[in-house]
């Protein structure tokens, strides 16, 4: 009887710490979770307990390998997949953090980013890495805590601290210190990674004032980075590692150039895999690493919107409107539409194409009328609309339209959400059957390395429709309803920018 074999995936993301196994078919077998608190700090700054990660991470690695009932000798390998641009500096010696981790959405370095646009330098920064300077990125998060924190600085120039994504400080804990690295997607989404010449780059390192002693060893995203000695109380090796919306699109099979996803979770990240040439956007979209094997680099076009399903979670947490997010369906489903209502959810600035870190949210078309429904309602149309500006920008960049685009995340379940999205997008949307594919795509990267998995034909066959959504809205109410969100939008972007509302 040949003994089962399993991948261990590490989903850390940013209102949560997961754990799934996954057996050599891509099901998911045993899963753990818990809830991760947001430290706000100030008015648009967002950060995490990075020791709290990573006790939550080893924790819920434990209980999922118990949850499955799993042996010791069937667990072959460990794949991290992690929240991008989300920064941790530590002490080397001690292996404590220095501040909390500056996450993704934090705003605090804005100013410095528009002083770098004002000099000029914006041009270049994007032709290295294909991203724009925007507080998003990870480059001036270490730059301002190497500043503002005491000693920091001094102590970066001997060589005393280390600086990392997510992934990089969970593979540090894994390895007890062994082992300092990052894979090629996370380096891209740090404004530091030359995404041509895959290397950091020293003019960007000296543009940031960061030092090349903090940064991580780059490898593949499938790759044996090192072995976990804690916390499962057995060697287990760690060989995947990608950024969140990049193991997502592996999850999700989309492995020939022209394949879209959309993640929906915290945010919204829209990637179009564009092969093995990056793609140069000319609608301020992002031009990242999708994933590299062994040696051989996938790039893709990605759109990032800072607030997707987060926007659910404030009428939850926020308001108080709702108790769960699942009701959102319901209220949406029971009315006609919202009376005109738009919700431009731009709580932290908005993301692509506009990048304006600036602009705030905005309720928009309210009367006496206005309740709760319409508002629910609002919240969960503004994504499909955010997602159309992505595709639409897309296509302007690769100059042919997709034919389907496959979705995941909490949000789509959600049917009301995801006929929207497709009567919107006039698009036929999927929803696959496994919906974890942030885990999976980790699991994939990890057991392409480990052998359980034979290569990317085999994860294709793995992947499984569980319902199409295609579009069904009249052409003309469909334009109706988007240039209503182009004009709250500009509204938006009026308060900052200048443009005109």
């Amino acid at each position: 009887m040949s003994i089962r074999r399993f991948v261990l995936a590490i989903d850390q993301g940013t209102t949560s710490s997961r754990a799934i196994l996954f057996d050599d078919a891509g099901r998911p077998s045993g899963h753990a979770q818990r809830e991760l608190p947001q430290i706000y700090p100030r008015p648009g700054w967002v950060e995490h307990d990075a020791e709290r990660i990573w006790i939550d991470t080893a924790e819920v690695m434990r209980e999922a390998v118990a949850a499955a009932g799993v042996k010791t000798a069937e667990i072959a390998a460990i794949g991290i997949t992690n929240q991008r641009e989300t920064t941790v500096v530590w002490e080397r010696a001690s292996g404590r953090p220095i501040h909390n981790a500056i996450v993704w959405q934090d705003r605090r370095t804005a100013e410095t980013c528009q002083r770098l646009k004002a000099n000029g330098h914006e041009p270049g920064v994007q032709h290295r890495t294909g991203l724009l300077l925007d507080p998003y990125f990870s480059a001036t998060k270490i730059s301002w805590l190497l500043d503002h924190v005491e000693g920091a600085r001094d102590a970066a120039e001997r060589g005393e601290l280390a600086a990392g994504t997510i992934d990089s400080w969970l593979l540090w804990k894994l390895t007890q210190g062994r082992v300092h690295a990052t894979d090629a997607t996370n380096a891209s989404r740090t404004l530091l990674f030359d995404i041509h010449r895959l290397c950091w780059d020293p003019d960007l390192l000296a543009l940031f004032g960061i030092p090349a002693s903090l940064l991580p060893e780059v490898r593949d995203s499938s790759h044996h980075f090192g072995d976990a000695a804690e916390p499962l109380g057995f060697a287990v090796p760690i060989t995947g590692i990608a950024g969140d919306q990049q193991a997502a699109t592996f999850g999700q099979a989309a492995f020939a150039p022209g394949m879209i996803k959309s993640t929906y979770g915290t945010g919204t990240f829209t990637l179009l895999n564009t092969g093995e040439k990056p793609v140069a956007s000319r609608n301020r979209l992002l031009t990242t690493i999708a994933w590299r094997l062994a040696g051989e680099t996938t790039y893709a076009l990605e759109g990032s919107i800072f607030v997707g399903g987060a926007a659910v979670q404030w009428l939850r947490d926020g308001l108080g409107a709702i108790e769960t997010a699942a009701e959102t369906e319901r209220l949406a489903a029971g009315i006609e539409d919202t009376g005109g209502v738009y919700l431009v959810p731009a709580f932290v600035g908005l993301g692509a194409p506009y990048w304006d870190p600036d602009a705030r949210g905005a309720l928009l078309g309210l009367t006496r009328d206005t309740g709760v429904a319409q508002i629910a309602r609002a919240a969960l149309e503004a994504v499909s609309y955010q997602t159309r500006d992505l595709m639409e920008a897309m296509i302007g960049d690769a100059g042919h339209e997709p034919l389907k685009l496959r979705v995941d995340g909490g949000l789509v379940a959600n049917d009301w959400a995801m006929q929207f999205l497709s009567d919107m997008l006039a698009l036929p949307v999927e929803r696959p059957v496994v919906s974890e594919t942030t885990a999976l795509g980790a699991a994939y990267l990890a057991g392409l390395e480990a052998g359980v998995f034979g290569g990317l034909e085999e994860i294709e066959e793995h992947w499984q429709r569980e319902r199409l959504f295609s579009p069904a809205m009249p052409e003309a109410r469909r334009e109706e309803l988007y240039s209503g969100w182009r004009t709250a939008v500009r509204r938006v972007l009026s308060s900052t920018t200048g443009e005109d509302g």
